[in-house]
């Protein structure tokens, strides 16, 4: 008696198999191309920081150096006030991440598992202010900070952020809030769990993902941020953040292009640290909530 062949083996296998590696091909080598073109400008960006001057004024470009010094870098860290604005900038991002986390939590939190009047209107509203562009914005928000004493202080860097991170933060938490089945609630109330209790000990872990998710734009905003320090820091350079530090460079006759690069490429390093701790969460964070 002969046996049954496998399935899917056999001629039919191998034209299917050979139809579908020509767009594998094809896409992989389409990906790496795209990866390619995002990576480069990083590339030239530490390159230039680490090339002699006299090649960085050069008029051939290269994509290489021979002769790698850290003079750029030694200029960087021999600003007085870089250490200061490093810290500065590392304050205000966590401060943003952690109130913007916790805060939109209990938000969407609150739109999704609870019934009120407006409840619609509100999460209308919180796409109206994802549309509205932040420079549009800047000059009322320096007026009113100015009214609530917050200029030169770094209390008027984090309070905007937080603002503008809030309502993508929030719409993209209902989807894992959601995504909790009800009956996990019900039994956990019927163990003698607090509704508060349950709040943080059940439905935290359970969508800490889609908060690291989250935090990762939130982080990126703020660290980033050069419009908000350039006009509500104005005399105080004490409360300036590391963006800021890129202005010392830039000089009336000619701008120091590898001090440049080299600030930016460690304004870089703290959000590749960043994104190292927190990318098994970010992965899982992006890719779905969780399912019954």
């Amino acid at each position: 008696m002969s046996l049954p062949s496998a399935r899917g083996t056999g001629p039919a296998r191998i034209r299917r198999t050979g139809i579908r590696r020509p767009w594998r091909l094809a896409a992989e080598a389409a990906a790496l191309t795209v990866a390619a073109a995002v990576a480069f400008p990083l590339y030239w960006m530490v390159l230039s920081a680490f090339k002699p001057a006299g090649e960085i004024q050069s008029t051939e470009a290269r994509p290489w150096t021979l002769a790698p010094s850290l003079e750029s870098f030694r200029r960087v860290f021999a600003q007085q006030e870089f250490g200061r604005y490093f810290l500065n900038s590392l304050f205000v991002a966590g401060t943003v991440v952690i109130a913007s986390a916790l805060i939109a939590f209990l938000a969407a939190t609150a739109v999704t598992r609870f019934r009120f009047r407006f409840r619609t209107t509100l999460l209308v509203m919180f796409l109206v202010a994802q549309m509205v562009p932040i420079e549009a914005l800047t000059i009322p928000l320096f007026f009113l900070m100015r009214d609530f004493g917050q200029l030169n202080t770094l209390g008027a860097l984090i309070l905007p952020h937080i603002a503008f991170s809030l309502p993508f933060a929030i719409w993209m938490l209902r989807g894992f809030v959601r995504a909790v089945p009800d009956a996990l609630e019900e039994a956990a109330y019927m163990d003698g769990a607090s509704r508060t209790r349950f709040l943080w000990q059940i439905l935290f872990p359970l969508v800490f993902p889609g908060l690291v998710a989250t935090s990762v734009f939130s982080f990126i905003s703020t660290w980033n941020d050069f419009l908000f320090a350039k006009s509500f820091i104005i005399s105080d350079t004490s409360q300036s953040t590391l963006p800021m530090a890129l202005l010392v460079f830039f000089k009336p006759d000619e701008n120091d292009w590898g001090g440049i690069m080299a600030a930016s490429t460690v304004m870089t390093v703290p959000v590749l640290v960043f994104f190292v701790l927190v990318q098994r969460r970010l992965v899982s964070g992006l890719g779905g909530a969780v399912k019954d």
